[in-house]
Formats: C-alpha cells, sequence, structure tokens
C-alpha cells in the first residue's frame, strides 16, 4: 500500500510495508527480516547464502515446533527437511546444505515487492550470481541505526504468528475473528470450535501506527523498561457499551497504542471521548489493517463493515451513540508531538 509509506517515506515504514503488506504464501519472508536482524552487526556486508541459511532455517524450525502449518501450498521438501531436523534426523550442515538447495528459490526475489511492485528502496542486492549470496545496503545498515529499529523484530514475530495461526485454523478466513484479551494484553484466534493464543498484542499493532502515539504521534516503544513504553488504550471507553452490544468493546478496531501521557498522565483521556478529528484517525488506522491480509482484516471487516462507506458509518454510530447515551460534552485531544502519520 503505497500511500502507508508515501505520507512517512522513511526506511522504517519502508520496511514495515515489506512485512505487514507483502504477499503471504509462505513464512519465509519473515524468516529471512529475522535473519537479516541477526546478521547486521556480524561485520560482513556480503552475507553468503551458507551464512543467511543458519540463522534462516533456525527461524523456520523454531516456527515449525509451534506451528506446522508454514505455507499455503500442500508440500514443501524444505520444510520437510526442517521437519527432520527438528525430529534429529538430520544433522544442521545437512539443514544448511538443504537450505542453500531450495530455501532461498523465491524469497529473495520477491522480498521487496508489495502489491505487485518493487518498493524504491532496498535493504539488500540479490548477488548469488556473482558473490554467491546477497549484499545488505546502506539502507538496511542506517535502518538499525533508527529510534524504531528495535521494535521491529517484535513486530515480525508477531505478523508471523498471525499469519500462520490463520493458516493452521484452517477454515475460511470470514470464521476467525482475533479478540483481545485485557488481562494479558494477548490477541486470540477464535473460530467458534477452537480459541487459541496468538501474539501479544502491542506489537501486532505497532506497524501499523509506525511506532507512534495513536493520540499525539510521539515515538513509543515495545520494550516494557523504556520510558516509552506503549499502552494498549481502548479508542471509545469501557463505559460505552451501550453503543457497542453487537460488537465487543475489546474489538480490533477499537485498539490503539498510546504513550502513557495521552492514556494515563496528568491531561490523559482515561474515560473521556476523543475529538471527532481523532475518529477519522481510527477509520485511516483501521484500513491499513484492511488493506493488509488475514485474520487481522477479516475481524476488522466482520466487526465494523464490508465496505470502506459502512466502516466510516460504523464507527461515526458509535461515535453519536457515545454522546447520545453518555453526553460527552468535553471531547479530548492532546497537543501534537510528530508528524501526522494516518
Amino acid at each position: 500500500m503505497s500511500k502507508f509509506y508515501e505520507i512517512e517515506p522513511n526506511l522504517e515504514n519502508y520496511w514495515r510495508s515489506i512485512i505487514l503488506f507483502g504477499r503471504n504464501v509462505a513464512s519465509y519472508k519473515f524468516a529471512l527480516a529475522k535473519a537479516l536482524y541477526d546478521l547486521k552487526d556480524s561485520g560482513d556486508s556480503v552475507i553468503s547464502l551458507e551464512q543467511l541459511a543458519v540463522p534462516f532455517s533456525r527461524h523456520i524450525a523454531e516456527h515449525l515446533v509451534v506451528c506446522d502449518k508454514q505455507i499455503t501450498s500442500a508440500s514443501s521438501k524444505f520444510l520437510d527437511g526442517c521437519r527432520d531436523f527438528n525430529a534429529k534426523q538430520i544433522n544442521q550442515d545437512a539443514l544448511i546444505d538443504l537450505t542453500v538447495q531450495l530455501g532461498f528459490n523465491n524469497v529473495l526475489d520477491a522480498f521487496h515487492n508489495v502489491h505487485e511492485q518493487e518498493l524504491p528502496v532496498r535493504f539488500f542486492m540479490d548477488e548469488r550470481k556473482t558473490k554467491g549470496g546477497i549484499t545488505l545496503t546502506d539502507n538496511f545498515y542506517r535502518l538499525g541505526e533508527q529510534y524504531q529499529y528495535d521494535n521491529l523484530a517484535a513486530e515480525t514475530e508477531s505478523r508471523w504468528r498471525l499469519v500462520e495461526t490463520a493458516w493452521e485454523l484452517n477454515l475460511p478466513k470470514h470464521l476467525i475473528q482475533v479478540d483481545y484479551k485485557e488481562e494479558t494484553r494477548e490477541f486470540f484466534a477464535d473460530n467458534k470450535l477452537r480459541r487459541v493464543a496468538v501474539t501479544a498484542a502491542s506489537p501486532s499493532l505497532n506497524g501499523y501506527q509506525k511506532g507512534r502515539c495513536f493520540y499525539c504521534f510521539r515515538d513509543i516503544s515495545l520494550d516494557n523498561n523504556h520510558a516509552d513504553f506503549a499502552d494498549v488504550d481502548h479508542f471509545f471507553p469501557h463505559d460505552l457499551r451501550k453503543c457497542d452490544a453487537e460488537k465487543p468493546i475489546n474489538g480490533v478496531a477499537n485498539l490503539v497504542l498510546s504513550c502513557v501521557d495521552c492514556n494515563r498522565g496528568v491531561s490523559g483521556k482515561f474515560a473521556n471521548l476523543p475529538a471527532l478529528p481523532l475518529l477519522q484517525r481510527l477509520h485511516d488506522r483501521n484500513e491499513y489493517l484492511i488493506t493488509s491480509h488475514h485474520p487481522l482484516r477479516e475481524t476488522l471487516i466482520v466487526q465494523t463493515g464490508c465496505s470502506t462507506e459502512k466502516r466510516q458509518q460504523f464507527l461515526q454510530d458509535a461515535y453519536n451513540c457515545s454522546i447520545t447515551h453518555y453526553g460527552f460534552n468535553q471531547k479530548w485531544q492532546p497537543p501534537q508531538q510528530g508528524i501526522a502519520i494516518f
């Protein structure tokens, strides 16, 4: 989705567009991203396929233990080899050889493609024919210097968990819904027959908000020891259950990440109703999730409507209801602390 990075065309948002909006036919994109995180400080800008295969295959093998479905096709010789490694039927050397042979067939070519077009920046060059591997670009090293870089690994892992869970449930996408459990700050996938803990909510939402507070656009962190640690906040307060009879107040469409000051600081939101311009911002943020792939996409469609117009009307109806039933006369909006990102 070009709008996602064109509003703020920086390296963090180009990278996030790959993780959030690139095609999901296999989990290899996520494993490659995590392998590159691991190799950033190796001292080598030219990474041989053998070097790349070590963390790449490790991440795939680890995820196979949690979720055996890592591809949409019926079978994969590479994944079978990773399963054999987990079962101790082959050793690591054999796994690395297999990964070099089969693991990178499509992912290196497709990594920078988002919605059928290549991004205007590259984080590595495919030089398998000339150098036997890839060359990390200056863009990748500059990405590693950005404030939000430390959040990207958690965002990638969270996105991977959402995608593989949807595959594993193996049901029509419209039957899978993702709900939020406030006590554990986790998302659960629920197909009415089985309820599965998926991933922490914060890293799942952080990428779509580009690492910024929903309300004031200040940088936030996913590190709970950091001063800018993000809160998960309900845009419509808990009190508005009358206006949410058919859709849970913990629905994904109502959840945003907020800095501590905006959520519960001296002049924070608490149980106040946000000002009307923030309602449009919530719609825009939700549309980013809609243009992503299931299950968050399908959950939002089920909860708020099957078209842009219906989703916007859903939010407006909830807003009008909150005023009618609860008499919110004072609307809350903090001063802006960063550039508008959606």
